[in-house]
């Protein structure tokens, strides 16, 4: 089994503010850790000065003449509660490891599936068999038959990994509805959250997953919803992600009660998240062959439970 090297790290993890991003959360679950705005990604807690607001973090090309150079995220505390650093820098302080040993903790708890690979473009897929599994589809939404099967913890490997950057990139630069619709289901691989199908047709299903994906479109605070969502107190957030376009939020919750009927249950959380959240859910969501495009979110959440 090869090592894994640090510049492959840093690729598969946004150059490194994933890696910011995935230790924050494990200090102040629920909240948005990380706002990026072109390369500045803010002032953060830090976590190494009691949670103070005083931890900013960037990053900036190797090579500034370069316009296709590989880059890195830095870090500086604004009064020195630690030393200026990199990503893996930040990594050392908060794992208590360095070199090999750190690098293997990180791809272990980051779930990014290098080892013995040591390549950027690894599947994104992780063998595992944990939670129920559903359907993933390659681009274009005409393409119906499934591409293989996949699960909660594979869905959000994708979602998080660069497998669909430049096509949520895109999407999000084209101002004209109607050629934005049409990028995106051209250009997009799909899941069916609700189970297995042979072709993707509500009379083709194979394995019911007991999942349902709930879409919020046009939300004026989606990083609102998206923290309140997940401390929901009675239901619990499976997977949760922004949508493509970006804003929207994709919500997947289990079905509790597997006699439950999936309609029933789709009508229930709709009268609930209009009461308590005063929004509307997409009526398609309760179509159970109903196709979500998968974006790439590097801040999206995943239930431990699943992982």
């Amino acid at each position: 089994m090869g090592s894994i090297d640090r510049a492959t790290v840093l690729r598969k993890t946004h150059w490194g503010v994933d890696i910011y991003a995935h230790i924050l959360r494990q200090s102040y679950p629920g909240e948005t850790v990380i706002r990026i705005t072109g390369r500045d990604c803010g002032i953060c807690r830090n976590p190494f000065a009691a949670g103070a607001r005083t931890l900013h973090i960037w990053y900036q090309r190797n090579n500034p003449e370069g316009q296709l150079s590989e880059e890195t995220a830095y870090h500086k505390d604004q009064y020195g509660a630690i030393p200026d650093g990199d990503a893996l820098d930040f990594a050392a302080l908060y794992y208590k490891q360095t070199g090999q040993e750190l690098l293997d903790t990180l791809n272990r708890e980051m779930h990014l599936n290098l080892e013995g690979i040591g390549q950027y473009d690894t599947a994104p897929f992780a063998r595992i068999d944990k939670g129920p599994r559903f359907s993933f589809f390659k681009a274009q939404i005409t393409n119906t038959r499934p591409h293989k099967s996949i699960t909660l913890l594979d869905a959000y490997n994708y979602i998080v990994g660069p497998f669909a950057k430049e096509q949520t990139l895109k999407l999000r630069s084209i101002e004209d509805k109607k050629k934005a619709k049409l990028y995106k289901a051209a250009n997009f691989n799909y899941a069916t959250f609700c189970g297995e199908f042979s072709i993707r047709s509500n009379d083709k299903l194979v394995t019911d997953s007991h999942l349902i994906c709930l879409d919020f479109d046009h939300i004026d605070d989606v990083e609102a919803l998206f923290a309140s969502l997940i401390k929901d107190e009675y239901l619990d957030t499976v997977l949760l992600f922004r949508s493509p376009s970006g804003d929207g939020l994709k919500w997947v919750i289990e079905i509790p009660d597997s006699t439950t009927p999936r309609q029933l249950f789709f009508q229930a959380v709709v009268s609930y998240i209009s009461r308590i959240y005063g929004q509307k859910i997409d009526q398609s969501g309760k179509d159970i062959s109903r196709a979500c495009f998968l974006p790439y979110d590097p801040y999206a959440f995943i239930n431990k439970n699943y992982m």
